[in-house]
């Protein structure tokens, strides 16, 4: 599913810039970079669901284009008459979401005069809402590099596990903090050509190595011993928790403590769904979450390594309690079946996106056609037609997550004062 990440340069050791250089050289070279788009995401990529995608056919006269080199360069303005399903919106329903959304973008010139207009419209009015839409906002369809309409729609959730503050028998895995000796660099400080790319590493000795993977840290002897944060019963469970980036961990005194991702140790994510397919131990359909979970239970003696082809690790931050829902990277609670999670590059991160896809498996023939807000990133949500739905929290919120898989098309509405680039 969402927190921040600090951009720039994590300065925890002194280097001088022609060493940073070096070092960073160094690790580009070994392969192992971070190149997740700023701002960066809250969470990781997202467990693949169970139902299969149907490729779509780009357009073959623009097959060869190159990716944009500004943001928003793929929209293209339409008019509101596009966006099929408009006339079944439960305005009310979004507008509390779009207010969420006001929340982080008040501050911004291009939004503040439409945040302003909000505050004016009265929210269970469905009349003055779509009134308040059409006056203030222009709509744009958006497309992938390649000139194709529609992209893939998958969903995260909120995760509810058991744990403790101390470890114990029935509560030996740990969740855990951010480590004092991560070092991000965003290297578009140092290499121009490299911008929105950022490495993550150690310092050994003089040089600046990778940071330890899942399998060195999730070993009996851990390199991050005494940097726990929270103790948890289920290490599947666990696992799962850093690929949505947020849940709730639910003491044995009733106190329900919210978890949201912190970092990341900077090795690229592998699904371990994926995994599992290639070895023929699960088929395509079989891959989702609760399959994974299942063989996970029937091959106890097999789930680290598993877990371990995914060198990929989260660490955590405690969150503030009392909120209506995970925060996202817009810095706002997420609304259930409202909130997605975009590629900030190609849609700006707060505007509402009118979607059309399906419901997830199995209604897949019945339409989800609904107004959306952009208030979340994921490493995996990268492209122009790209949108992960945040399904809300607990076991029902997860199976809707776990199946959703399916193509659809986003149109995006921005101020009539939004200055998009030359293009």
């Amino acid at each position: 599913m969402g927190a921040t990440l600090v951009d720039g340069l994590v300065a925890r050791q002194k280097f001088s810039m022609r060493q940073f250089g070096l070092l960073v050289c160094i690790l580009l070279l070994a392969g192992c970079q971070s190149a997740a788009p700023l701002p960066p995401k809250k969470s990781p990529p997202k467990v693949p669901g169970s139902v299969p995608v149907v490729p779509q056919k780009p357009d073959a006269s623009s097959v060869d284009q190159k990716p944009p080199t500004q943001p928003y360069a793929l929209l293209k303005p339409v008019s509101w008459a596009e966006m099929p399903g408009m006339e079944n919106e439960n305005w009310p329903a979004s507008w509390s979401a779009w207010l969420q959304s006001c929340q982080g973008l008040k501050k911004k010139p291009d939004w503040q005069t439409v945040c302003m207009a909000a505050q004016t419209v009265k929210a269970d009015d469905a009349t003055s809402i779509q009134t308040y839409w059409q006056q203030y906002f222009n709509v744009y369809a958006t497309q992938q590099v390649d000139g194709a309409p529609q992209g893939l729609i998958t969903g995260y959730y909120q995760p509810v596990l058991k744990g403790a503050r101390a470890a114990s028998e029935r509560f030996p895995v740990p969740l855990y903090k951010v480590p004092a000796d991560l070092i991000t660099v965003n290297l578009s400080n140092l290499f121009p050509d490299l911008k929105y790319k950022r490495v993550r590493g150690r310092v050994q000795g003089q040089t600046l190595v990778p940071y330890y993977t899942r399998t060195d840290i999730d070993q009996q002897q851990s390199p991050l011993l005494g940097n726990e944060l929270l103790w948890v019963n289920d290490a599947v469970e666990a696992f799962f928790l850093q690929v949505q980036g947020s849940g709730i961990v639910e003491l044995e005194n009733g106190e329900r403590v919210p978890v949201g991702y912190a970092d990341q140790n900077g090795h690229p994510y592998q699904s371990i769904g994926k995994v599992l397919v290639e070895r023929g131990e699960l088929t395509a359909s079989e891959a989702s979450m609760q399959g994974i979970k299942t063989w996970g239970q029937q091959h106890p003696e097999q789930l680290q390594g598993l877990l371990n082809t995914n060198p990929s690790y989260v660490f955590f931050k405690l969150l503030p309690t009392g909120l209506s829902g995970p925060l996202g990277a817009l810095g706002v609670p997420l609304t259930a079946a409202r909130s997605i999670a975009v590629d900030p590059f190609y849609i700006p991160l707060g505007a509402p996106v009118f979607m059309a896809t399906t419901q997830p498996y199995p209604n897949t023939e019945t339409p989800l056609q609904q107004l959306m807000l952009a208030q979340d990133t994921g490493g995996a949500i990268k492209g122009g037609v790209r949108a992960d739905i945040y399904w809300g929290e607990g076991e029902a919120a997860g199976k809707l997550a776990g199946a959703m898989r399916q193509q659809g098309q986003l149109w995006v509405w921005l101020p009539k004062t939004f200055k998009l680039p030359q293009q």
